[in-house]
């Protein structure tokens, strides 16, 4: 059990992580070494940390496009994420998938896919397996979605969540809400906002958390993981509102085009988890924490830079279609 403090800067090292490569990857993505398009959380990484930090090693996570916090908060290699943003052979995915399909299954990270919504019933998959798992085998484990608002719009959510309902699966939906799917506004693409009212119409058990609070997400967190693995009580749907800073995919700051509005933003940089969690801290433990993240994230740096680029032979390995 975490006393407060020790709490808050556990908490806050797991953000700044996430905040520090994303705005490493900004940096060095003019030069075209990371070739893949790029998907970034910053603004949003409360979630992903506050959903994971209560996760066992063998609890299992995936995630869209968007995936480069959850990979980070569920434990995924450093070194092995810069080396798959940048082509080479020692990445998480030998090079061949980039930043839209991070993968760890040492660490719980199933992979992430770029189709919106396909992770959805990928992950009821996996929960089903472990639903079926005989007693002997059976091991007290969950899985969790991570997806934005844009994906509960696609057949796939609709028609898993009731599958999930019905077998009483292991799996916990977590609805990253930025109120936009790429450029269009939530209000302007359902006539009733309440995810939650939708999702409870099955029979499902909601939480819902607002302000983006990384204290409150880890809470409603905490609920769903006990009642699982306590109560076999899935499936449970956690809808995090949360703002994304920078554009739908890209690193530009893209507050001036007509969907956005700069007084929102305002709003939401108010109440970021890393400024939050970082004015709990003392100047000498936050200067700590952002030298020894500094420090890894350049090491993990050279370690791509350095590592080898796929040969020929390499190229066609795992590929079955």
């Amino acid at each position: 059990m975490f006393r407060k403090n020790k709490l808050v800067l556990h908490l806050y090292a797991k953000l700044l992580l996430i905040r520090k490569v994303e705005e490493a990857i900004i940096k060095v993505y003019p030069t075209d070494v990371i070739q893949s398009p790029v998907h970034l959380s910053i603004g949003q990484e409360a979630v992903a940390v506050g959903v994971c930090d209560l996760l066992e090693r063998e609890d299992w996570i995936s995630n869209s496009c968007r995936c480069h916090a959850t990979y980070l908060a569920k434990g995924g290699d450093l070194n092995k994420m810069f080396a798959e943003l940048y082509g080479k052979k020692t990445g998480c995915a030998a090079g061949k998938a980039g930043s839209m399909h991070l993968v760890d299954k040492d660490n719980g990270v199933l992979g992430a896919s770029a189709i919106i919504g396909s992770n959805i019933s990928i992950c009821a998959g996996v929960a089903l397996k472990l639903k079926l798992q005989t007693k002997a085998q059976q091991q007290k484990n969950l899985v969790v979605a991570f997806f934005g608002d844009g994906a509960t719009e696609e057949g796939t959510f609709t028609e898993t969540i009731n599958f999930a309902a019905i077998h009483k699966l292991p799996i916990i939906f977590i609805c990253e809400n930025n109120g936009l799917a790429i450029h269009s506004p939530l209000k302007k693409r359902w006539a009733n906002l309440d995810i939650c009212k939708r999702v409870q119409s099955y029979g499902i058990k909601t939480y819902k958390v607002t302000d983006g609070n990384i204290f409150k997400i880890r809470n409603a967190a905490k609920k769903a993981i006990y009642k699982i693995k306590k109560y076999n009580a899935g499936p449970i749907f956690i809808e995090c509102n949360i703002y994304r800073y920078l554009e739908h995919v890209g690193i530009r700051d893209d507050h001036h085009e007509d969907y956005r509005n700069i007084f929102e933003y305002e709003k939401w940089q108010k109440r970021d988890a890393v400024k939050k969690l970082e004015n709990m801290l003392s100047p000498k433990e936050v200067v700590k924490i952002k030298l020894d993240i500094n420090a890894k994230i350049k090491s993990a740096i050279e370690f791509a830079k350095n590592s080898p680029a796929p040969n020929e032979v390499d190229f066609y390995k795992n590929i079955y279609a």
